[in-house]
């Protein structure tokens, strides 16, 4: 389809009913639109798009809706990302630059995406292929215990208590803090256990305990993960779902699902990815629609939004663009 009044009358088709939630006549087409025709004249144009499957009639004698093709063409024809106003960027840089660590971080993300998009806002923790240690602190607990603090370059601080063989003197603290710290700064997380292996075998036993603790805090560390907020913006659009919500809801929860799909999504030329529906019916997220975009060193790691195919497309892939800009800024990536 390329006649453009065709394709203006889908978005206007597209707009009403995502602002409506109501199928589209042609009377009110021609009412709230400028489309410069008769209703007679829309009449014909939305029968040539139902033809091309890109609206529907939900009922007899109804008006139309848009289908996950009209949908799709609909934000094809999106020229270009449109930016924030200056108090919705400010209001982004004001809550993330407060943030403590990067769970703060990351909570944050997902509260202020949802309450932006009115949708369900996930986010993928930092990937930690490129992410190294900074800093390992040794705190003495007494009764043999020490307290082990790891800071890698992602900034998710993490810490455990680690039980040794007899208590600590300062002196031996501080060099079982220089040997962790000459054998783990600037290494990968992954590289963490094997160097911290080699340097146990020729270090007090105390180190050993020690040693296993900061391997164990470096390999959660490297787990993918993902925080999620907004799911009562969900349970209020369960209209817009034909079937249920059900299985969309699952698919959140199954977080291995959610993060497969969002790494396999890649962004155009707009700095977004939009996947409205699914091949297959039985897929959970085959009524609904995600908008992503990646963030931090090489756009590695996603946030985005999940929600119904009624969606604000613009403004909602405005606020994913924005909010990853400024969570890449936050993170140094």
């Amino acid at each position: 389809m390329n006649q453009p009044r065709r394709l203006q009358v889908l978005q206007a088709i597209v707009e009403d009913y995502v602002r409506y939630r109501e199928p589209v006549g042609s009377k009110a087409l021609v009412e709230r639109h400028r489309l410069g025709v008769s209703s007679a004249t829309v009449r014909n144009d939305m029968a040539a798009l139902e033809e091309e499957g890109l609206i529907a009639a939900p009922h007899t004698s109804s008006g139309r809706i848009p289908t996950d093709k009209g949908y799709r063409t609909f934000v094809n024809r999106i020229a270009a990302v449109k930016p924030l106003s200056g108090p919705e960027r400010r209001a982004i840089q004001s809550l993330l630059d407060d943030a403590a660590d990067i769970d703060d971080v990351m909570e944050r993300t997902v509260r202020l995406l949802a309450q932006l998009t009115h949708q369900v806002a996930v986010v993928q923790y930092p990937h930690a292929s490129g992410v190294t240690v900074r800093h390992v602190e040794l705190v003495d607990l007494g009764a043999g215990q020490v307290l082990v603090v790891l800071i890698p370059t992602n900034g998710r601080v993490v810490q455990r208590v680690a039980p040794v063989p007899a208590p600590l003197d300062e002196d031996t603290l501080l060099e079982l803090r220089a040997r962790v710290l000459a054998a783990t700064t600037g290494r990968t997380l992954t590289e963490v256990h094997d160097a911290l292996e080699l340097a146990a075998a020729t270090a007090p036993p105390a180190l050993a305990a020690v040693a296993e603790t900061v391997s164990a805090l470096a390999a959660g560390s490297t787990e993918h993960r993902m925080a999620m907020a907004g799911t009562a913006n969900l349970a209020r659009a369960t209209g817009d779902f034909n079937l249920s919500i059900g299985p969309v809801l699952e698919a959140l929860e199954e977080q291995v699902v959610m993060l497969r799909l969002l790494s396999e999504m890649e962004q155009d030329a707009r700095g977004v990815a939009v996947r409205i529906g699914a091949p297959s019916a039985v897929d959970p997220l085959a009524e609904a629609a995600v908008v992503a975009t990646g963030y931090g060193p090489q756009a590695q790691s996603k946030v985005g939004v999940v929600g119904p195919m009624r969606m604000d497309y613009p403004s909602t892939m405005a606020a994913v663009r924005a909010v990853a800009r400024y969570l890449s800024r936050i993170l140094g990536g």
